[in-house]
């Protein structure tokens, strides 16, 4: 199943929950935006978010995980995967939504069963304690894929759903660190390094540079939707799209944008000053905020959700 394929599907299986879900939301003066502030529990930096079979997650600094229920956001977890509050930066869905992975600094690695609330450790594979900056899962709960990006260059991966002395792990550039890596099928997808390097595998294992010449800025969010349809934000709020041939380069403004999802000619890009770019027909556009807090992530579904600093989420 396409990573693609699974965004619809968790689509759909959450449009019902986000009729019934619609946690307060500051209005008033900020009814002119699209976007609302929705309060949430916690005021520390949101790294990612994602949707899942029952609602939304976030993850943040300290261990922090906090759920979109009815009733409004709160914290289902605190302490992250090992107990020991180490910062949490990435998180991905299995294919039918019922499993968070979560991962952070010092080699934090966490299952959490949304459905139970049960949480599984699956720390420090094969003793590494690097910080962990993001993850992609692919395949259903309890048969997953994992694959996890660290500080030091190198992916770490298994396809025995994280158990223990099934990890192993590629360096598929110089060392220089991997923000970013998602999955557009069950072993093929992408990387991002901070070296200005994009890189693309179809085994899971084998990892193979594609650019990206010349940008001059640093990478930061990647959306993997195919082989031949990948996109890059960075710095410069700059966007880079391939097409499996060449790169497209794009400036959108003044803005580090740290994170996109895109599905074809549409879009969303968020980043630095509570930016949030708009993809539309194939055109960018900013579009007007009400905070300036810097966003970290965006998931787009039922409800689109877009978080970041001092526990900020916006909605829409």
């Amino acid at each position: 199943m396409t990573r693609t394929t699974r965004r619809s599907m968790l689509k759909i299986a959450g449009a019902s929950l986000a009729a019934a879900s619609v946690p307060a939301t500051a209005s008033a003066a900020e009814d002119e935006y699209p976007w609302s502030v929705a309060e949430t529990p916690i005021d520390s930096t949101l790294h990612d978010v994602a949707h899942t079979a029952t609602n939304a997650h976030a993850v943040a600094a300290g261990g922090l995980v906090i759920e979109r229920a009815a009733e409004g956001w709160e914290v289902v977890l605190q302490g992250g995967s090992t107990g020991n509050g180490n910062d949490l930066f990435g998180a991905d869905v299995t294919d039918d939504g019922e499993r968070l992975w979560i991962v952070g600094a010092s080699g934090a690695i966490g299952e959490y069963d949304v459905t139970t609330g049960n949480l599984v450790d699956r720390s420090a594979p094969n003793d590494f304690t690097a910080n962990f900056n993001d993850i992609a899962v692919t395949g259903p709960a309890g048969e997953a894929d994992v694959y996890v990006a660290d500080d030091s260059g190198s992916i770490h991966y298994s396809f025995d759903n994280g158990e223990e002395g099934t990890w192993e792990y590629e360096v598929p550039g110089s060392g220089s660190g991997l923000p970013a890596i998602d999955f557009h099928g069950d072993r093929s997808g992408h990387a991002i390094d901070t070296n200005g390097r994009v890189f693309a595998t179809d085994d899971g294992v084998t990892w193979n540079p594609i650019g990206i010449e010349d940008a001059d800025v640093t990478f930061y969010g990647l959306d993997s939707d195919a082989e031949d349809d990948v996109t890059v934000s960075g710095g410069n709020a700059s966007v880079f799209t391939y097409d499996g041939s060449q790169w497209l380069p794009e400036s959108l403004g003044d803005a580090d944008l740290r994170d996109l999802e895109t599905d074809g000619n549409d879009g969303v890009a968020v980043g630095s000053g509570g930016a949030i770019f708009e993809l539309e027909d194939g055109d960018w556009s900013r579009t007007p905020t009400p905070i300036g807090e810097n966003l970290q992530a965006i998931a787009t579904g039922p409800v689109d959700l877009a978080v970041g600093s001092g526990g900020a989420v916006l909605e829409r």
